[in-house]
């Protein structure tokens, strides 16, 4: 692999304007980052990198999760290891959808006819033109390509060490067709499977979602307290929230040991308003605390009524459609004319008017007990929408995933034990979304800008759709039902009796998504690599969807490769605001990271970065930034001043007691910062490491400055340099996967090659070259220096002022200790005389005479 450029001297004025634009191309050129695809598996370090959403620019919140897997990622190539880094971009599903739509002014309508020679308006207006399909996803593909430049830029701009020669799209071809081959080896397998059923539907957007996109949102509602007549006795109350789903109500529920309704179980009860009877049941989910401790089932209202209706084998009896409204015709359970002219004043409401329309109907009915009493709870959303979700039945695709399988369930848990968190606590959230899951993973959506579904419809000679699949071969994949013919078949039977019809629908995303490991290593498509990345080293990302990325991906590579995808799991916190709360572009109160870069360069924001502890929320913070800017400023003033020294590429050995103490303390370092950053807290190991610089900078390179020119003799003088060498090489490279830049810069100065492929210190080897080192000895001098320095300023006396003598005082042990790197400390502090008196005391003391 060819490397980057060549020493190229000090420059009289060092300075981090420029490096960015100096560097990246640079690595780019010379190939850097380039993934060694020759390495046998056990050499390669693979990254599951998360793909960006393509659906606007990126914010602060990506800066900061990027560049923590990016310094894990520079470590572990310097520890010799063939780094596959690769980078996607999450340009299917919604956002584009949402995106496209208000960038062009456009909406798609899949029952017009492609216009190859449309143009999108010039100046959009509120008024979206409609579009077929095709031209829909023509615009889409369009904008994310503008989109992912802008990302890709910024991405290199901050240094991110990816090689940019594995790039992928969750909406390209490859993906399309990865996606497509699992969704068809799952459909052999019997994984995936259609089914006519309750689903939780966004009436927005037209489509159905998972239980994973579920959102609780606190919104005002109230209790409605209903009577419904009994044959005998008196009528029963119970309070529902929604009064609206009456005419969709098939039984009364109460818990089987509530003792208020025991003699009512196995009779039945008749609806306000409509009349309908319906059975008294008991079940475990119905709770004697809330209401009056009787409820109504309704197809549907939420989850539990889906619960309530499957278990207790209850009829359905749907009011309300896909567009959100009650649908127009009644159910056939309200069969007197009073029930239907009732429903007639439903028909075609939304829920919200319904209620109001109802209530007005139960007071005249006289079947209202009071008032409404108003009260706040938590209702169900679709993570991206903006209105309460509905449950409608319709038929879907499911994906099987342990929530009604429970070996399945088992060997998902079992495998949330084998993966390594980071932070461990994380292993909770997974756990308990596996044992939460109430039911199958609902893959379909009603969708345009996505992966089809790969099948086709076999149809009657009514031209009615058979349960008989038609599925493609591998080698044509991928596939658009929707376009494509299937085998055995001639455009012309599209949609005719006897002929064939597509599956409308697209994947979710996330069936996609789950597939980055696949899609990033070249399954089906470059087997060889796949054999040498997969399964994977390293998943890095948020904590939020744990439930929905690192569940799904664990699912896919449970069912398809009986493995874990990766063997570690990075997660990482939120971005917060300075009220704490998190960044995010809904709420408006994001940070765009371009001006952060323009502003304290990228060494500094990276540092802000990586200084989080993994798995923390953190708050955005300049002052940190203003730290970073300032480590990485030291970094080459200080390569400067010690190259400045001559001190080259110096071997002389190491005999100063001083010397050994510093190259020991590396060591030290070395071996606690490694340990660090190979159990992934990146945090921990930068502050290790920048706890040394700056003991470095700031005490040994001016302890040791008269020496390293020559004022204690050549031997005194070839030892300083020799360990500034040593020092000065170790430090850039431990520094190197936080600061890239500014190291990258300095290393330049006076070494071959880059720092990045450089390889990371070791600590038997610095132990080696100081022999016996006492680290105690730099402490020692350190603090010795630190109280003249305190003296002269009190005294308020220049810093090179003379010291006529320097008392010490106190254990014999650490008087020992300053007896061997008192000349440093004389040459340093400018001090006349040293006097050490043993005492009995635990440190020492010291008195300094002007």
């Amino acid at each position: 692999m060819t490397t980057a450029s060549p020493r190229q001297g000090v420059p009289d004025k060092p300075t981090l304007d420029g490096l960015e634009a100096k560097w990246a191309p640079t690595w780019d050129e010379q190939g850097v980052y380039v993934f060694d695809r020759t390495a046998p598996r056990e050499r390669v370090y693979s990254i599951d990198t998360p793909p960006p959403t393509v659906s606007g620019s990126l914010h602060v919140g990506h800066v900061f999760s990027y560049t923590q897997t990016d310094a894990l990622a520079r470590f572990h190539r310097m520890r010799g290891k063939a780094v596959f880094y690769p980078m996607g971009w999450d340009d299917n599903g919604l956002p584009t959808e949402r995106r496209v739509q208000n960038y062009f002014g456009v909406r798609c309508d899949p029952s017009l006819p492609y216009d190859p020679e449309f143009t999108p308006p010039a100046s959009p207006g509120k008024q979206q033109v409609p579009v077929s399909r095709r031209n829909f996803i023509e615009l889409c593909e369009r904008l994310t390509v503008e989109d992912e430049k802008v990302f890709e830029s910024l991405w290199r701009r901050l240094g991110l060490s990816v090689d940019w020669n594995h790039t992928y799209q969750t909406i390209d071809s490859r993906a399309r067709a990865i996606s497509q081959r699992a969704f068809l080896a799952n459909l052999a397998r019997g994984e995936a499977y259609q089914a006519e059923a309750p689903t939780l539907w966004d009436v927005t957007f037209q489509t159905a979602v998972a239980q994973a996109e579920l959102e609780d949102r606190e919104r005002p509602s109230a209790y409605h307290h209903l009577l419904f007549r009994a044959e005998a006795g008196p009528a029963l109350e119970i309070a529902t929230t929604r009064p609206e789903l009456l005419p969709a109500c098939v039984a009364v529920v109460a818990h089987p040991d509530d003792e208020r309704y025991q003699k009512l179980f196995g009779t039945t009860v008749r609806t306000p308003v409509f009349g309908v009877e319906v059975p008294v049941v008991a079940h475990r989910l119905a709770d004697p605390e809330k209401g009056t401790g009787a409820a109504m089932i309704c197809t549907f209202g939420d989850t539990t009524d889906v619960v309530w209706w499957r278990e207790l084998d209850l009829p359905t009896r749907s009011v309300i459609g896909r567009d959100g409204r009650f649908v127009r015709e009644a159910p056939a359970a309200l069969e007197s004319d009073a029930a239907r002219t009732a429903y007639a004043q439903l028909a075609g409401a939304t829920p919200h008017t319904a209620r109001e329309r109802l209530v007005e109907l139960l007071r005249a009915d006289g079947s209202l007990v009071g008032d409404p009493r108003p009260f706040n709870h938590m209702v169900k959303f679709y993570e991206k929408g903006d209105k309460p979700l509905e449950i409608v039945t319709s038929r879907q695709w499911y994906l099987r995933n342990g929530g009604r399988d429970a070996e399945l369930r088992q060997k998902l848990l079992r495998r949330g034990h084998e993966l390594n968190w980071h932070p461990e606590h994380m292993r909770n959230r997974y756990q308990s979304w596996v044992e939460g899951l109430a039911g199958d993973w609902l893959i379909s959506r009603q969708r345009y800008f996505g992966v089809p579904v790969p099948v086709w419809y076999q149809l009657d000679a009514d031209g009615i759709p058979t349960d008989e699949l038609i599925v493609p071969s591998q080698d044509s994949l991928p596939v658009d039902p929707s376009s494509d013919t299937p085998p055995g078949f001639t455009p012309d039977q599209r949609d005719v009796p006897g002929g064939f019809t597509g599956d409308p629908d697209v994947m979710d995303t996330w069936a996609t998504s789950s597939l980055t490991p696949q899609i990033a290593g070249g399954w089906g498509h470059d087997d060889d690599l796949f054999q040498r990345v997969f399964p994977m080293d390293l998943r890095p990302q948020a904590h939020e969807i744990i439930r929905t990325w690192l569940f799904s991906t664990v699912a896919r590579a449970e069912l398809e490769h009986d493995a874990l995808p990766w063997a570690h799991a990075a997660i990482s916190g939120w971005i917060l605001d300075p009220d704490r709360k998190k960044m995010s572009k809904s709420k408006g109160n994001v940070v765009t990271p371009l001006d952060l870069l323009d502003q304290h360069g990228s060494d500094a924001v990276r540092y802000w970065a990586v200084s989080a502890r993994p798995g923390t929320d953190t708050a955005f913070e300049i002052g940190q930034m203003k730290i970073g800017r300032r480590l990485a400023i030291k970094i080459l003033n200080v390569s400067k001043f010690v190259l400045g020294l001559g001190v080259g590429e110096r071997r002389a050995a190491v005999t100063n007691p001083l010397d050994q103490a510093l190259l020991a303390r590396l060591a030290d370092v070395v071996d606690e910062a490694t340990a660090q950053l190979e159990a992934y807290d990146y945090a921990r190991a930068l502050e290790t490491i920048e706890r040394c610089f700056w003991a470095f900078c700031d005490d040994y390179v001016e302890l040791v400055k008269t020496r390293a020119y020559g004022g204690g003799g050549e031997e005194a003088a070839a030892s300083a340099q020799a360990t500034l060498s040593t020092a000065l090489s170790t430090l850039l490279r431990l520094l190197a996967p936080f600061v890239p830049f500014a190291t990258e810069e300095a290393w330049s100065w006076w070494q071959q090659g880059s720092v990045h492929q450089a390889q990371w210190p070791s600590g038997t080897e610095l132990r080696e070259q100081c022999l016996k080192g006492d680290p105690q000895l730099l402490d020692v001098a350190a603090e010795a220096i630190a109280a003249i320095r305190k003296a002269k300023s009190a005294a308020q006396v220049s810093m090179r002022a003379e010291v006529a003598r320097l008392s010490a005082r106190g254990p014999a042990p650490l008087l020992a200790s300053l007896r061997q790197v008192s000349g440093d400390v004389q040459s340093a502090g400018n001090i006349g005389e040293v006097d050490l008196e043993v005492a009995e005391s635990e440190l020492l003391t010291y008195e300094i005479t002007m």
